[in-house]
């Protein structure tokens, strides 16, 4: 079978090794003359980021770079990237790199031209309606990793840096025009980026499944991308250069982002607070603590995750499934929780503020309390 098409759900898609080579067409496509590239630092200088500076240089379209993208982006890495964006009048942004160089880029080309504070967008009611819709500038997604799914999506993840709490600002054009999935941008990833962003992607088909919320397209749509990540998760991991297992990867990514539309619970209510406070890695946070959450949600989801597990040809019902859990985490070198991971010394108040204040926590399907998530955090924390 060969991995190349062209999808238009739920955006444009050009999916294939090689295709970043399209990358200049997809600009001209979405009315892009004067591009800003928007990565990490450790993207920068990489040969995949030369390499498509180069491409856009050779279409008259400039060699524009940003990369002052933390690995958990706030608002002093937007606002940098907004001067380099008007700055360099530029009229469109390339999200490259995984979740932070997507996330940021994405928020870079909605924010520039607002003349609302970034925070006046998050994603509570129709707050997303205060934006000049016609001030957002296109966006063209690359994704480098296979897990956040950040290129198909219609929000972008921003730390606080004063209250050190990550926001989620939304807008419907915040959508990428335009995305271009080429496995071979990731064959270079580290084992533990490769480790930790799948996971973020099987986190997000958990969650979607999970969720009590009615949408069947979606729930779907989760259960197979959790099937893509156990087949194929282990083999990116043991031969990054498996371009199958990447594209898979890369696909599942996307159906992860896109299922969660359903809701996200407990895993990301806890690693979202985690990592604000204490710069964790996000994938690798939502794997930390995933066993400890299925069993919290134990009474509201064994029989889904029974079911998931009879279609993941799994055996032993809900404790096999979570044991499979367990047993990949190990095979990828996740730490067996958050203590290992590094966080030695909560602010056990905070976590839970913060947790309980999660846009996440409204789609757990166990409702979190005051009462029953002090318990639950301390065997995230082991």
């Amino acid at each position: 079978m060969t991995l190349t098409a062209n999808w238009s759900y739920p955006t444009a898609i050009r999916f294939g090794a090689g295709r970043i080579q399209e990358l200049a067409a997809a600009c001209v496509a979405a009315g892009i003359k004067r591009p800003l590239l928007v990565t990490d630092r450790g993207l920068a200088t990489l040969p995949i980021t030369t390499l498509t500076l180069g491409l856009l240089e050779a279409a008259g379209l400039g060699r524009a770079l940003f990369a002052d993208v933390d690995p958990n982006p706030n608002e002093k890495n937007l606002e940098a990237g907004i001067k380099a964006f008007i700055a360099g009048g530029h009229d469109g942004v390339i999200a490259f790199g995984g979740g932070s160089g997507l996330d940021l880029g994405k928020l870079i080309a909605f924010q520039a031209r607002q003349t609302r504070p970034i925070w006046d967008f998050e994603d509570i009611g129709d707050w997303w309606t205060r934006a000049d819709a016609a001030a957002i500038a296109p966006i063209i997604a690359v994704p480098t990793t296979a897990g956040t799914g950040s290129e198909v999506g219609r929000a972008g993840v921003i730390t606080n840096s004063v209250t050190h709490e990550k926001k989620i600002i939304f807008h419907p054009k915040i959508l990428p025009v335009t995305v271009i999935a080429d496995a071979e941008l990731t064959v270079g990833m580290p084992k533990a980026i490769t480790a930790g962003t799948g996971m973020d992607a099987f986190a997000h088909c958990l969650e979607a499944y999970s969720s009590p919320f009615f949408h069947p397209m979606s729930q779907g749509i989760a259960l197979e991308g959790m099937r893509l990540v156990k087949e194929y998760l282990p083999r990116a991991y043991a031969d990054g250069k498996d371009l199958e297992a990447r594209a898979q990867m890369m696909a599942a990514a996307m159906m992860g982002a896109v299922a969660f539309q359903k809701g996200l619970g407990a895993i990301h209510a806890i690693s979202h607070p985690i990592g604000a406070l204490y710069n964790t890695h996000h994938g690798t946070t939502n794997a930390t603590v995933m066993v400890p959450v299925l069993h919290f949600n134990r009474p509201a989801i064994e029989e889904k995750i029974e079911a998931a597990a009879r279609y993941l040809q799994i055996e032993g019902g809900f404790d096999g499934f979570c044991a499979f859990v367990a047993g990949l985490n190990a095979t990828l070198g996740i730490p067996a929780n958050l203590r290992a991971l590094g966080v030695t010394s909560p602010d056990m108040t905070a976590l839970l503020e913060g947790a309980l204040k999660d846009p996440s926590a409204g789609g757990n399907p166990v409702t979190l309390t005051r009462e029953n998530l002090p318990p639950l955090l301390a065997a995230c924390l082991g």
